[in-house]
């Protein structure tokens, strides 16, 4: 196994607190939730550790500063702490002087991360920040245990899905195309229930039959258009086929009115379509969706264009989770690249545990008996363990959405070869440069 660790010194890091401030100003407009877009603040927090990880019975202390327009200001921190995503257990304050304070987080007696939540009040405004630690994370085990027969629930519900014939419709999509990748809008029927996806299937232009790897992206969480087509059209001008996914069968092309109401009455409450159906797994809503996944695969490598050896999935959140589920059902898969996977350890929450998106409740039902039964046979855990190709994995120590906890959840127990690149500043995000990355990572390990 082959682990990547990004990791920081203690002399480039005070350099980085520098660059930061100049670096506000230069910011491109994106979704960087820890330092706001043109905002006039800035939060800096260090923790003593360089790379945020700490035994557990170690004690963890973290510098706070705190900047306005540039200038550090001083000011009454209210701090708290708690378990990732759990209530806080501990809390204080601390008076900053010249913009910096510091900050006894204390330490933990099991492995899990640790959440420090920060609030200062200042000309009127209040300011909000946080920033995680780990401890002993190598140790962190998923509470969601494999059934007896999940791996035969599975087989046995993929042979089903294969008695289905493949069809789909294509339609040229101009407005995804350009000088160097031609794109299509397809719809895959899935199976007797008339469950479909949307896609759009992007190639290089002019491709050679036998020429290309496939990689197949299911989307993040949500009722919405298929939003990457484009951005992530780098795949294909690199002589990869890419198909980015829609799951609920929804044609990307209805207006954004249309979407909003279908998200209104369709995924506004509970979870939504990921409760539904939740008391048995024979009708659970990502019952089709994973099954689907391989009907993908099966499209993709009927293409003319496919190299015939390279199969790659690839997400984020609930993508990078449907990524690791695609990759242990289906034998063809070769390599999978997943951020921050969300379905993860779903069921932590009933025993009072850090659980993964969507953070089931016990008012949403699915800790009753019945959904407890089921959850198992949908969480990525279960199905990690059943990876046997190479594995990128990318997560943040600050995401909220799907915690550190459950991605090291999964990570800890893939035995496959494996590869993480670890960003502990980051939220619920992933730069541009980590994205190519993972794709220059992904040509690096192509079969020839």
């Amino acid at each position: 196994m082959n682990e990547k660790m990004n990791f920081t010194s203690n002399t480039w890091r005070r350099a980085w607190i520098l660059s930061c401030l100049v670096a506000l100003l230069t910011l491109p407009l994106q979704a960087v939730e820890n330092y706001p877009y043109r905002s006039d603040y800035l939060w800096v927090t260090v923790p003593d550790h360089a790379d945020w990880l700490y035994a557990v019975g170690e004690k963890a202390t973290v510098e706070v500063q705190f900047y306005k327009y540039g200038i550090p200001r001083d000011g009454v921190v209210e701090w708290e702490v708690g378990t990732d995503l759990l209530p806080a257990d501990s809390k204080g304050s601390v008076v900053l002087k010249n913009g910096h304070g510091k900050i006894q987080m204390g330490t933990a007696r099991k492995p899990c991360f640790r959440d420090l939540r920060l609030k200062m009040k200042l000309d009127g405004s209040t300011y909000e920040h946080h920033i995680k630690v780990g401890f002993s994370v190598d140790r962190i085990q998923p509470f969601t245990q494999e059934p007896q027969d999940f791996w035969a629930f599975w087989q046995q519900e993929l042979a089903s899905a294969k008695t289905f014939p493949l069809s789909f419709t294509k339609e040229y999509a101009k407005e995804m195309s350009n000088a160097k990748v031609d794109a299509w809008l397809l719809k895959i029927d899935l199976d007797r229930d008339h469950h479909s996806f949307y896609a759009y299937l992007l190639m290089p232009k002019g491709a050679k039959p036998g020429s290309c790897p496939v990689v197949l992206t299911p989307p993040g969480a949500g009722v919405k258009p298929i939003r990457d087509a484009t951005t992530r059209r780098f795949y294909p001008e690199n002589g990869f086929i890419r198909m980015a996914l829609d799951i609920h069968g929804l044609d990307p092309t209805l207006s954004e009115q249309v979407f909003a109401d279908i998200r209104a009455a369709f995924d506004n409450k509970h979870n939504a379509y990921l409760r539904q159906g939740l008391e048995d797994r024979n009708t659970y809503y990502m019952k089709h969706v994973y099954l689907g996944l391989v009907r993908c695969i099966d499209l993709l490598t009927q293409l003319p264009e496919w190299d015939g050896r390279n199969v790659i999935v690839q997400g984020g959140s609930q993508g990078g989770a449907l990524a690791l589920i695609a990759t242990a059902l289906d034998p063809r898969v070769t390599l999978c690249v997943a951020n921050h996977p969300a379905l993860s350890d779903m069921a932590a929450g009933s025993a009072g545990l850090t659980s993964g998106y969507p953070h089931f409740t016990k008012e949403s039902g699915a800790y009753g008996e019945a959904c407890m039964k089921t959850l198992p046979y949908y969480d990525v855990v279960n199905f990690a363990r059943h990876i046997s190709v190479p594995v990128y994995m990318t997560w943040g120590y600050n995401d909220n959405t799907c915690p550190p906890t459950t991605s090291y959840a999964v990570w800890n127990v893939l035995k496959c070869e494996k590869e993480s690149l670890l960003t502990p500043i980051n939220e619920h995000w992933t730069s541009d440069a980590t994205d190519r990355q993972q794709m220059e990572w992904m040509k690096g390990k192509l079969k020839k």
